[in-house]
């Protein structure tokens, strides 16, 4: 039977597997599906074995649940219902107690006690010896080197993501640099255009009268020779 903290590391390595599918599903959009639906089949087996156990009065139980449900929606309707990765039903609470008066009518109207078997010792567990002590803390270390190694890859790939990030963001202060220099450069032309534009209109205007006389000298000639012609 599969345990919370097994279920809790196996929750955390399958959003990270999602994440980073999402970041790239427009380029490799099948990156990790198989690993995300094993991963989300085995934990939807852990938490309905842990829910009969438990009869639906674990809170940790519940967190599990919603957990899956949330890296369910986050795989995709179409992806979940392709991969048969059903959503867990909330179980039922059990059936409340009956009244002590119900009990007591139901043990008049009983035709006879039950008494269950007492005995003054339980069944011992059975002893192990040493072979079988030592090949039990075998499969533990084992376990335990399972889950130290898939911890392990899980925080590789969390490390390779956030270098692509970090490269991602240096190419981005790069393109904001460029864009800013080239602000500079456009806000620097823009002002030297506006002082040019001043000095002309700022010459227009003190010399207007003068070429305005101009025209009208050059207008008057040009009419003496039309009408001597």
């Amino acid at each position: 039977m599969s345990s919370n903290p097994k279920l809790t590391s196996l929750t955390t390595s399958t959003l990270s597997l999602l994440l980073e599918r999402q970041r790239l599903q427009s380029t490799h959009p099948t990156l990790h599906l198989q690993q995300i639906v094993s991963n989300l089949r085995t934990l939807r087996t852990g938490v309905v074995e842990l829910q009969q156990v438990s009869q639906g009065n674990d809170g940790g139980v519940e967190a599990l649940r919603a957990q899956f449900e949330r890296l369910r929606g986050m795989l995709g309707e179409a992806e979940a219902e392709g991969a048969e990765l059903q959503s867990i039903p909330i179980p039922t609470p059990p059936s409340p107690t009956p009244p002590a008066s119900l009990m007591r009518h139901e043990r008049k109207i009983s035709p006879e006690p039950v008494y269950e078997p007492y005995t003054d010792d339980p069944d011992p567990a059975p002893e192990l010896d040493e072979g079988g002590i030592l090949l039990q803390q075998r499969h533990i270390m084992e376990a335990q080197d399972a889950h130290l190694d898939h911890l392990s890859s899980s925080i590789g790939r969390q490390h390779h993501i956030s270098l692509q990030i970090n490269d991602e963001l240096e190419v981005h202060t790069g393109l904001l640099d460029a864009l800013d220099t080239e602000l500079d450069g456009t806000d620097v032309r823009m002002t030297s255009a506006r002082k040019r534009l001043a000095r002309v209109a700022r010459g227009a205007k003190e010399n207007g009268s003068t070429v305005t006389i101009a025209l009208l000298i050059l207008v008057l000639l040009i009419l003496i020779v039309v009408f001597k012609t």
